[in-house]
């Protein structure tokens, strides 16, 4: 008895095995295709039309340069305001400035996803990292400390809503293409929603006011 039970065991346990090893494989290739897609470039299109200079037709109107501008900086801004906005609940003085900062991270996660998804049906390439002034920018404030940091986190976040303000206005009026007009409103209602945040702290100087 003991050795036919000893050889059912030795049987069931290849089995057993072979079930783990393919559990295993199917987490990793789970994993990995997660990881793919998170690490894919934003925007792929599928003929690569949209990302040629100039003016290109779509499906939903006229896709000029300036409309594709629009997309990349609404994305570079949430590159470096949604880091911003959460080193800022940690390290600002003020209450306030703690909850405006929470307050613009959220939304811009919103507003990124919302750029992503535009720019995935207009076939538009966006970029993975914030430009060289808002990498600057980031490191200015990571080197400030108390009221300094405040007014630092204040006055650089005020400043590129007020430049990123213009361009969505522009856009807005000029653009034919309905998707980025759609776009380009609900992105004017998060930034003029995000400068009266600012403003609110009692922090904004007058040069940041552009």
């Amino acid at each position: 008895m003991r050795k036919s039970y000893g050889i059912a065991e030795t049987r069931r346990r290849p089995r057993f095995r072979r079930g783990r090893v393919l559990l295993v494989l199917a987490v990793v290739a789970a994993v990995a295709g997660a990881f793919a897609v998170i690490m894919a470039p934003v925007g792929v299109p599928a003929s690569g039309a949209a990302n040629l200079g100039g003016t290109v037709n779509t499906r939903w109107g006229r896709l000029s340069t300036d409309d594709r501008k629009l997309l990349v900086a609404v994305r570079q801004a949430g590159l470096w305001e949604i880091p911003a906005g959460q080193q800022a609940q940690q390290r600002a003085t003020r209450p306030r400035v703690r909850e405006v900062g929470e307050i613009i991270m959220q939304q811009h996660v919103q507003l990124d996803a919302d750029a992503r998804a535009t720019a995935q049906r207009l076939g538009v390439l966006l970029p993975n990292e914030p430009n060289g002034s808002q990498k600057s920018w980031l490191r200015e404030m990571s080197g400030k400390y108390g009221i300094d940091y405040d007014k630092t986190f204040v006055l650089r976040l005020r400043a590129a809503h007020g430049s990123v303000f213009t361009v969505i206005a522009k856009v807005r009026a000029q653009s034919e293409n309905t998707e980025i007009r759609a776009f380009a409103e609900r992105s004017m209602k998060f930034v003029n929603t995000h400068m009266s945040l600012l403003e609110s702290t009692g922090l904004v100087p007058r040069r940041a006011l552009h």
